[in-house]
């Protein structure tokens, strides 16, 4: 056994997979049975998490009143109140328009199936008849008694008609109001619960951090705030927003010429609380009945591009300047809530699919157990840009690296870009091959690719990007931009600085940082030359003003370089020497640099 470690002390060996034990099955379980109590428990839990959003909804208002001096009770009640009447306003409102559409309606039925019948689908107009005929032949007569013979003496028999007692008054209004009863309770239920959220406010926060984070207070402090604060800032500004969409809607079917059309608007801001399809879906009613109201097109043409015009708006551009690009979810995140939350609790669950959603991505944020809801479901990139640039040399897809650089260059410098992507990449392949992860082939083939980046990003000049810059996109040329011959691209500066020798270490991904350091020494004027280390003792012709000691491994104290340092200063004694200890975690001094960008710097000043 000993003399096989010896044989292979000289390599570094992959440690071998274990086998899953038995706990880590434990989130699984732990999960599944967290999903089947949230679906029995659906009846208990809807009108408890319905009081909390409505208690995030209310919150700011009751903070404005307890800023302007009322107390904690008058503020919940006051702001209690004024919830109750702006749904009691928007209830009379709607009861109102659709009272005085009723009468209407059957007209408007005529003209929409007058409409569709010289469309040709004349068909259509006879499916209530043919699918009464078709139901009547599955119909089973049912079955025949032969009636026994009766003598002659036999009278004909009494007819005998039985009556159910008269419905008692009780009875009646039990049955009238059994379907609203059950919503009353739930909303009662819920206003209850709300009040005694926002009246007991600080002592359940309190509760709750006792309960969960008491051995960390500012970690779950900073958790509970920045939810109790994303969410209200949430639901505030989705309602405002979506207010103004009804409004807008609103007002544009007024001026087509619509019925009803406050009643529309109404119900466009209320089906936009559903993710992506609520606003098409709030379309259908003015469609139709915009088909219905005169015997033209010209409304329902006006009206379809009302709301293909005002959804776009509101989301692609309102929202994401309102809500500062992003509400902290991932697109695929809001529409896989969307799904599984309707599954879990049918359409209620729909409606609050996405603020729930946000309150967990917030906790995962924070709590270790509930980071992966972060990585699945947030808006936050999974990769940062040095793993995300490894991860791709990896699997080979220079071309997604090549959009990566373009991507990352419009928000910072080509120097900037190889300091904090390209040399954290390297170093990250040199840390797999000294832990026998990566292969000799592998590495060499990242460090190949690396070079064939560096050459493709030679037209970018290496400025700082201004925040404005950054965040204006690049517009794509027009048909006649396209037909006009392109300009040349404008000629790399004149070299006119220092001869600047980069003497490259013997590390395996050394000749990739030193292309890169000739490359930029190159755009700032200098004359930039490469050679290897170790041809110090050979012929050089070169006679450089400045030697740059260049390495991924580079470290000043070390023997080897040390010997190169000295070589360098006796085979050029009048040039200066720059250091260059491309190592995390260093800070540039007076005799060395701690990145590419300092280096360069170094160089122009001398």
């Amino acid at each position: 056994m000993e003399r096989l470690s010896h044989q292979h002390g000289n390599h570094a060996s992959v440690p071998p997979v274990h086998t899953p034990e038995a706990r880590s099955v434990v989130p699984l379980a732990a999960g599944v049975v967290a999903i089947g109590a949230l679906y029995l428990a659906k009846d208990v839990l809807v009108p408890i998490v319905l009081a909390v959003l409505l208690a995030f909804v209310l919150a700011p208002l009751v903070g404005l009143l307890r800023r302007l001096r009322f107390g904690r009770t008058l503020s919940v009640i006051i702001s209690v109140l004024l919830a109750l009447g702006t749904l009691g306003l928007t209830g009379a409102v709607i009861g109102q328009q659709v009272a005085s559409l009723a009468p209407d309606v059957p007209r408007y039925v005529e003209t929409i199936r007058g409409k569709w019948i010289a469309l040709g689908h004349s068909s259509v107009a006879e499916l209530p008849e043919a699918m009464n005929r078709l139901a009547s032949r599955f119909e089973t007569a049912p079955p025949t008694r032969t009636a026994p013979r009766l003598s002659r003496r036999t009278t004909q028999p009494i007819p005998v008609e039985v009556h159910q007692p008269p419905e008692s008054a009780w009875a009646t209004a039990r049955r009238l109001l059994s379907p609203v009863l059950g919503p009353f309770e739930t909303f009662i239920i819920v206003l209850v619960v709300a009040v005694f959220i926002l009246l007991q406010r600080e002592d359940l926060r309190d509760r709750i951090i006792r309960l969960f984070g008491s051995s960390d207070l500012h970690r779950t402090t900073v958790a509970i705030d920045e939810a109790a604060g994303r969410l209200s800032r949430y639901f505030l500004t989705q309602l405002l927003l979506n207010s103004l969409f009804g409004a807008v809607i609103a007002v544009g079917l007024y001026w087509i010429g619509i019925p009803s059309p406050l009643l529309w608007g109404l119900l466009a801001a209320i089906l936009r609380f559903v993710p992506y399809v609520g606003a098409f879906l709030a379309a259908m009613p003015p469609l139709l009945l915009a088909i219905g109201a005169e015997p033209g097109w010209s409304f329902a043409i006006q009206t379809a591009c009302l709301f293909l015009a005002a959804e776009p708006v509101m989301g692609y551009v309102v929202e994401p300047l309102v809500y500062g690009h992003s509400t902290g979810l991932s697109p695929l995140a809001v529409i896989v809530a969307a799904i599984f939350w309707t599954w879990l609790w049918g359409p209620i669950g729909l409606l609050m699919s996405t603020p729930m959603t946000l309150c967990l991505v917030v906790l995962g944020r924070h709590v270790p157990q509930l980071e992966f809801i972060d990585v699945l479901f947030g808006d936050r990139p999974a990769l940062t840009p040095v793993e995300s640039f490894y991860q791709r040399m990896l699997a080979g897809d220079e071309h997604e690296v090549h959009d990566q650089a373009e991507l990352l260059l419009k928000e910072r410098s080509l120097s900037s870009y190889y300091d904090e992507v390209v040399v954290g990449g390297l170093r990250l392949a040199l840390a797999d091959r000294r832990r026998g992860a990566l292969t000799r082939p592998a590495l060499d083939a990242i460090v190949e690719s690396t070079r064939d980046l560096i050459d493709s990003l030679a037209d970018h000049e290496d400025v700082d990007i201004d925040e404005d810059e950054a965040v204006a996109e690049p517009t794509a040329p027009s048909l006649a931009e396209r037909a006009l011959p392109s300009e040349p691209p404008p000629d790399p500066p004149a070299q006119t600085g220092l001869p600047v020798l980069c003497l490259v270490g013997a590390g395996m991904a050394d000749p990739a940082i030193a292309a890169m350091l000739a490359q930029l020494l190159a755009k700032h004027g200098q004359r930039p030359m490469a050679a290897d280390a170790k041809a110090l003792s050979g012929d050089i012709e070169a006679q450089p003003a400045i030697v740059c000691l260049i390495g991924a491994d580079y470290r000043g104290s070390s023997p080897r370089w040390r010997t190169i340092e000295a070589n360098a200063r006796r085979r050029w004694p009048d040039a200066r020497i720059v250091r260059g200890l491309l190592r995390p975690g260093r800070t540039a001094s007076d005799e060395s640099c701690a990145s590419l960008r300092d280096m360069v710097e170094a160089c122009a000043s001398g």
